[in-house]
This record gives structure tokens, C-alpha cells and sequence, in this order.
């Protein structure tokens, strides 16, 4: 990739809405949002609102759907300016292994990101907090996809579940992953104190921005520290990031590269402003590349 810097999925529409904003030849590339079988409208309004902490979204996962995927979008991939990573959700193992199929048919598409946070409708467990169902998906995934480097894309809570983040991370890579995106935004919600109602419409939804930065940060250090960096699994870092040395942390604790979502939304200028940042950072710190500084942090 030219740059480390990317556009998170969900924040840069489905293909190149947001290309009218921003130079996309300044990114490394651009996710889009997360596409499924069949198109969702999303949860009702509103369903996105701002906290002093950033920003709380429960957008429900709005898409056109696989069918008008093939057929508008991705004709016009390899006219991007950028690379382009395809993001999938699904219900089930079968809804994510034909998006999967579709994507991989695309010579410009090279990289898929598996959005693990959905529900198994099988079981009711979101697929990145059972083991077993997110070995499966990305074993099925995998072998239908000859094309394309798969990444899965991990939710940041592990709580109430007997496994770490390390856990999933391992079983992701094991199944067949060959990276991973971390992380997913956090549950959270916010009321209404006057009404006395939530603000978003579905109640609860995901957080981002600069509250979930160190959360992420750490999440990013164990799994790197733990194998990633020692098997040269790249890590693609997602939360918070709104300055060049939210970005730097990001590439110290192991990540090979750095997504903007909730950043993006706030100030269209700050994914430029942190690839000049960790350009000038990159030299005062002697190193020929940014990659001779992933996972560098001294502990």
C-alpha cells in the first residue's frame, strides 16, 4: 500500500462516496461498508450521535445488498484511485461465503475483511465470540477464496466469554485468516436526560473515537506481542485515531497499518494531517520505512 492510513469500513460508503472529500491517492485504500446478502436499510433514525467521548453509531448495517453489489459496484473497483477492501457480514456461514465468492471474482478486489461482530442465527453468539463458529466461518471463507488475502475483524469485548482476545486471534489466524483487523467499535448507548429515552433509535449501539483508542491499543500490543509480530501476521489497527500519534501508537504496538472511521466523520483533513505526521515522525525517528517501526515499542 503507498500509505498505512486507510478509511474504516461503514465511514466511507460502498465504494467511492467519500472520494468527492478526499484525495483517495493520499490512503492506502478504502473499506467499504459491510455488505450482505440481502439489502438492509438500516435501523430507524437517528442512529448516529455524537458523545464527549466520540461518537455512537447503530447504523444496523444499511447496504444495497450482494445482488446490486455485483452489479453497480464492482464494475466501477478497478477505476478507484485506491485499493479497495471488501467487508462482509452475514447471518450465517452461507450468506458470508457467497459475498466471499462474489468478491474474490473481482481481479481489483485483494483483501476481504470478515466482519465477525453479527449474530449467528444458529446460535445467537456473535461468530468472533465462539471459537468454534469463527473457525468454521473462516475455514469456509478461506477455501473459496483463492484470489484474495482474508482479514478477520474482531469485536474489542470478550467479556462474559471464557477467551481473550488472543484466543480469537489465534483461532482466526489458524482457521486460515491472513491478517487481522482490530478492533470492532464498543457496545454503549446514551439517554436522553430531558425525553428520558435512549438517544438511538435501537438503544444501544457501537462506540467509537477517542475514548476506545487506548482500549484498542492495548488489545493490538497482546495479540502482536503474544505471536502476530513473531508470525508475521499483519494487524490492521482500528479506534480512536484523530492525531498522527494516536496513529504512531498504533504502528509501536504492532500494527502494519492504521484505519480512520469516527476520525473521518469529525474532520475530513485528519486522515492527511496524520499521514504528514507520521511521515515526519517516521524520519526523526531514523527509520527508512514505517514498517521498521512496527512493534518497536520499548517494554
Amino acid at each position: 500500500m503507498p500509505s498505512p492510513i486507510l478509511l474504516a469500513s461503514g465511514t466511507a460508503g460502498t465504494l467511492d462516496e467519500i472520494c468527492n472529500l478526499i484525495n483517495p491517492r493520499l490512503l492506502g485504500a478504502i473499506v467499504t461498508k459491510s455488505i450482505t446478502k440481502e439489502p438492509r436499510p438500516g435501523n430507524p433514525f437517528p442512529r448516529i450521535t455524537w458523545t464527549r467521548a466520540g461518537m455512537l453509531n447503530a447504523i444496523g448495517l444499511a447496504n444495497p445488498g450482494l445482488d446490486a453489489w455485483k452489479a453497480d459496484i464492482a464494475p466501477q473497483i478497478e477505476h478507484i484511485n485506491t485499493n479497495i477492501l471488501g467487508s462482509i457480514a452475514g447471518d450465517s456461514i452461507d450468506d458470508y461465503v457467497q459475498i466471499a465468492t462474489a468478491m474474490d471474482a473481482v481481479d481489483a478486489m485483494k483483501i476481504i475483511e470478515l466482519n465477525v461482530s453479527c449474530p449467528n442465527v444458529h446460535s445467537g453468539l456473535e461468530f468472533g465470540a465462539d471459537p468454534k463458529a469463527l473457525k468454521e466461518l473462516t475455514e469456509q471463507v478461506r477455501s473459496t477464496t483463492p484470489n484474495t488475502k482474508i482479514f478477520v475483524k474482531l469485536s474489542p469485548i470478550t467479556v462474559g466469554t471464557p477467551h481473550t482476545i488472543v484466543d480469537l486471534a489465534k483461532v482466526a489466524v489458524d482457521a486460515g485468516a491472513d491478517g487481522l483487523t482490530l478492533c470492532n467499535t464498543v457496545p454503549a448507548m446514551g439517554i436522553d436526560v430531558h425525553t428520558r429515552k435512549p438517544i438511538l433509535s435501537n438503544t444501544t449501539g457501537g462506540m467509537s473515537g477517542p475514548a476506545i483508542h487506548p482500549i484498542t491499543l492495548r488489545l493490538v500490543h497482546l495479540v502482536a506481542s503474544e505471536f502476530a509480530n513473531q508470525a508475521n501476521i499483519p494487524i490492521m489497527a482500528v479506534g480512536g485515531v484523530t492525531r498522527w500519534q494516536d496513529a504512531a501508537e498504533f504502528i509501536l504496538a504492532g500494527a502494519t497499518c492504521v484505519q480512520i472511521g469516527a476520525g473521518s466523520f469529525a474532520n475530513l483533513n485528519i486522515p492527511r494531517k496524520v499521514i504528514q505526521g507520521l511521515d515526519k515522525w517516521c524520519l526523526k525517528q531514523g527509520a527508512s520505512s514505517i514498517q521498521d517501526l512496527v512493534g518497536q515499542v520499548r517494554v
